[in-house]
């Protein structure tokens, strides 16, 4: 692989690293902390919502101005808030400095992730898009395999806040990559000039995409039911894994890295080889929901363990059917705004299904609010079939 290649790819990797160090330390220490699922259930609620409500104003941004600079921005600013909200709690303490830091940075991460999602299209000529869509969501997934187990490795070292600080020094390290990607790439993307008119007029021109487009509303409604299965599972897993087996934070860690690695087995072969989309499309939405149901009526954690695995495996396989259909639709000039109104309306379900674990888990059980989230995401899936009988049928790119 280039050298410039390989930067991008390390910078991405470090990126979501310490992004999910942070996105695992929440769930975990709220839990221990309160050792109440329905605190864990709003303090993800809390953590994710920011991050998917930014989605249209970063993607509009991405279109306006550079986004490398922005994703520069990104990265420097996630570190920083790293440092001041840990200083903060050093002085006033309270669990709630690192539930309000992680949604500070998930609405940069947003920023970060629309960025290169503008820019990745352009800037690997000698590949084809899905081979991109494939690597990037390796590297992507790498950091999700170690940033579970480098966070319980290093709360066995240190307190909480410390670990913080150290995302807060890996992703100073990915913006050096980034940079170091600068240096060897000879890329120059393309600028385009944007319509005057007032602060809608970026949603205006997204919705109006949407409209017109059949195959944007299907995946939107697909990624709905999606969204609101991975939303269930993460919201609960630590509560299910803990609380319900009474299993350890290690095993709990090694669960998440077990879904990361399943997940990158899964892309290689989508790298490698070609699928109609029609077909990975109902490949990977059957497999989420059949993982939920799983992780619904599970006995025993491993089990829940074969659930989780097909939920979190399975994801970003739908993720590479999503974005190839987008990457085919949206024309080029208003892809980051169109794209950043899409995916808050995908995600939207997230944070609802952590919400919902909150005012329901103690009326129908945390198990019951699982299954009623299926049940409904099948009955979400069946119908878009039958609605949209005529499907995309063009082969991934390999």
């Amino acid at each position: 692989m280039r050298t410039d290649y390989l930067a991008f790819f390390v910078s991405l990797f470090l990126s979501r690293l310490a992004d999910q160090i942070l996105l695992f330390l929440v769930p975990l220490v709220v839990f221990q902390t309160t050792n109440d699922a329905a605190w864990t259930g709003l303090a993800f609620f809390v953590e994710t919502l920011p991050r998917f409500i930014a989605f249209p104003v970063c993607g509009a941004l991405c279109d306006k101005f550079a986004p490398i600079r922005l994703l520069h921005i990104s990265q420097i600013c996630r570190a920083a808030a790293c440092v001041v909200a840990m200083t903060l709690y050093g002085f006033f303490g309270g669990i709630y400095w690192l539930v309000l830091l992680s949604a500070i940075c998930g609405v940069l991460t947003t920023q970060g992730i629309m960025a290169r999602e503008v820019v990745m299209p352009h800037i690997f000529p000698d590949y084809r898009y899905g081979k991109t869509l494939s690597y990037s969501q390796i590297a992507d997934q790498t950091g999700l395999v170690l940033g579970p187990l480098l966070a319980a490795l290093s709360l066995e070292l240190c307190p909480w806040p410390g670990v913080v600080v150290g995302a807060a020094l890996i992703f100073v390290l990915a913006d050096l990559a980034m940079r170091q990607w600068q240096r060897y790439s000879s890329v120059t993307l393309q600028t385009f000039e944007q319509p005057v008119g007032f602060w809608w007029q970026p949603l205006s021109t997204a919705f109006g995409h949407i409209r017109r487009s059949a195959e944007l509303k299907k995946i939107i409604a697909l990624a709905v039911g999606v969204n609101f299965i991975v939303g269930v599972t993460l919201a609960s897993s630590a509560a299910m894994v803990i609380g319900s087996f009474g299993e350890s934070k290690d095993f709990y860690a090694a669960l998440q890295a077990s879904g990361a690695v399943i997940t990158i087995i899964i892309l290689y072969v989508l790298a490698r080889i070609s699928l109609p989309l029609k077909l990975l499309g109902a490949l990977s939405y059957s497999a989420l929901v059949l993982g939920a149901l799983v992780t619904a009526t599970g006995a025993s954690s491993e089990v829940y363990m074969v659930g989780f695995l097909l939920v979190v495996g399975f994801d970003k396989m739908f993720n590479v059917y999503m974005r190839s259909i987008r990457q085919q639709v949206i024309p080029v000039a208003d892809f980051g705004k169109t794209v950043g109104v899409i995916t808050l309306l995908n995600n939207l379900s997230q944070p609802l299904a952590g919400l919902l674990i909150g005012f329901l888990a103690a009326p129908i059980g945390l198990r019951g609010v699982i299954l009623l989230l299926t049940l409904f995401c099948g009955l979400l899936g069946v119908a878009v079939a039958v609605a949209f009988k005529a499907g995309v049928v063009t082969p991934v790119e390999s």
